[in-house]
């Protein structure tokens, strides 16, 4: 399974955004707090849609209440300061759980968790005078490399609500 992982979300229309994501990715959301909305903020709900109601996500006090409960080897983490791609990483070798860790919006994900992690720690390849993507835009960014790497499983590759061949009829 893939998780992410949002360390101190702060902006409701981007985690409404992964929310939606997660949800059409099958991916299981946590939030650590503290959060700089309510849950129930219309602009959450807006971006989120009805998907919300079929996301499987949690919630935890702090990172240490996210990391007691969901011991992992494969932390990765998405921060400006990386030095490799997301490409980078062999993610089809992982068997176990993969969680993607996502900083607040205005910080990021805090030096002391990841001045040990480098080797997991991932960024996004851009022009060198722009410092960063919209989170929303990261996650789903890097959350489709590693569906693409594991060859999208459990997903469906044609369109199951109109039907796959709406536009040839």
């Amino acid at each position: 399974m893939i998780h992410v992982v949002l360390y101190e979300p702060e902006i409701p229309q981007n985690t409404g955004n992964i929310m939606r994501t997660c949800m059409a990715a099958n991916c299981r959301l946590h939030l650590i707090e503290p959060l700089g909305f309510s849950l129930d903020e219309k602009h959450l709900r807006r971006s989120a849609m009805d998907y919300v109601k079929e996301l499987d996500y949690r919630i935890y006090q702090d990172w240490k209440a996210f990391v007691e409960a969901n011991p992992s080897e494969h932390y990765y983490y998405m921060t400006r300061y990386a030095k490799k791609a997301p490409s980078e990483i062999d993610f089809s070798r992982i068997e176990e759980d993969i969680y993607l860790i996502l900083g607040k919006e205005s910080t990021g994900i805090p030096k002391a968790i990841l001045r040990n992690q480098l080797d997991h720690c991932m960024r996004l390849p851009m022009v060198e005078h722009a410092r960063s993507l919209n989170l929303s835009n990261c996650a789903a960014i890097i959350v489709y490399e590693v569906l693409r790497q594991l060859d999208y499983p459990s997903l469906s590759k044609v369109e199951m609500i109109k039907g796959e061949d709406w536009l040839s009829d």
